[in-house]
């Protein structure tokens, strides 16, 4: 792919994906068939981590003295923050962040709510929106200012071996989400520059994209006891003894639908893995007036038997040309076509 960077661009919109003609630089419209990708995507990976994980949904605010508890992380995120500094007219008495990641509001929380060793470990996770003024040049789904599809989990453990063990664990579930998506990726231990604020050790997944540069589709962070220390997140062990519990976090963004679009694209459009195809089959009838009301219930017939088979289908019986239909939907990157007429009727096919 030559222009891999304008092809994306031109996808993004032809094939009803995103608008990024929204009056605010950095933030576009998932439109109704990217919908359709962003949610078998997350699907995907929510029946992962519903093993062992329970969903929860945090508030979007976040107390300006809740964020600045922890130094090391805010000063990762400092200029990257929106502040939110009236209320209707009246100014607030403290500033609210829209949240660029939510350890700052989780682990309040996790204080209150854990007392002793009964209740560890606790393993939540969130899909959910944050914001950051990415003051670079903003690229849709790749690097914008509110990130829409931010899975985030969170982990609080008794010991530094169970962290240890569920960084392994995380790594195992994005292995198993990046293979059904049809992703190669590569798995590094990021250097100390270039980890998580705040954590002992950082943990990613890349990916080589068609025009050459790598996409961080994947992150997995171990906390150790930083951010206990300073949320005061403490647990009383078997013997009375009080301890601070050992942390992780892992995310996921809009990146993952970046990647596979430009992963598995060509010049005709998308090809999309089954799995997160809004359509998996696309039936194209073939209508001429005389047996149109036989091939269409012969499509309806086919369309049930599949959505019996748990397969996602649709029937284009648009008023167009069969050619159109089928040049939208190898732009649209249905993964099976299947064309219906007189004739097949005719043949008993």
């Amino acid at each position: 792919m030559e222009n891999f960077d304008e092809w994306f661009h031109d996808i993004l919109e032809n094939a009803n994906i995103t608008d990024s003609r929204y009056p605010i630089k950095g933030m576009a419209i998932w439109m109704p068939y990217g919908f359709q990708i962003r949610k078998h995507s997350m699907n995907i990976i929510k029946k992962l981590l519903d093993k062992d994980h329970e969903e929860v949904l945090f508030p979007m605010l976040v107390p300006e003295t809740e964020l600045a508890k922890e130094g090391i992380h805010v000063k990762g995120f400092e200029d990257e923050v929106y502040w939110v500094t009236k209320g209707g007219q009246k100014d607030l008495n403290e500033q609210l962040a829209l949240r660029p990641t939510s350890e700052t509001a989780i682990y309040p929380m996790y204080a209150l709510w854990i007392r002793t060793h009964m209740d560890l470990p606790i393993k939540y996770y969130q899909i959910v929106n944050t914001f950051r003024y990415e003051t670079k040049h903003t690229r849709p789904l790749i690097r914008v200012r509110e990130i829409t599809t931010f899975k985030e989990a969170h982990t609080a453990h008794a010991t530094k071996e169970e962290s240890d063990e569920q960084i392994q664990d995380f790594i195992a579930i994005y292995k198993e989400f990046f293979d059904d998506l049809g992703i190669p990726y590569l798995i590094s231990k990021r250097p100390e520059w270039d980890k998580f604020p705040g954590a002992d050790y950082t943990m990613a997944f890349d990916v080589i994209m068609p025009n050459g540069k790598t996409l961080q589709v994947g992150t997995i962070h171990n906390l150790g006891q930083t951010f206990a220390k300073t949320f005061d997140i403490t647990f009383e062990d078997k013997d009375g003894e009080h301890k601070l519990v050992y942390q992780t976090c892992a995310g996921v963004s809009d990146r993952v639908i970046a990647s596979v679009i430009g992963i598995h694209g060509d010049e005709t459009g998308l090809r999309l893995p089954p799995k997160v195809s809004p359509n998996q089959v696309t039936i194209i009838p073939i209508l001429f007036k005389k047996g149109k009301e036989e091939v269409l219930a012969k499509c309806d017939e086919i369309k049930a038997q599949l959505e019996a088979a748990g397969l996602r289908v649709n029937i284009d019986d648009r008023d167009i040309r069969p050619g159109k239909k089928f040049n939208d939907w190898e732009l649209k990157g249905t993964p099976v076509k299947l064309e219906l007429g007189p004739r097949d009727l005719e043949n008993n096919i």
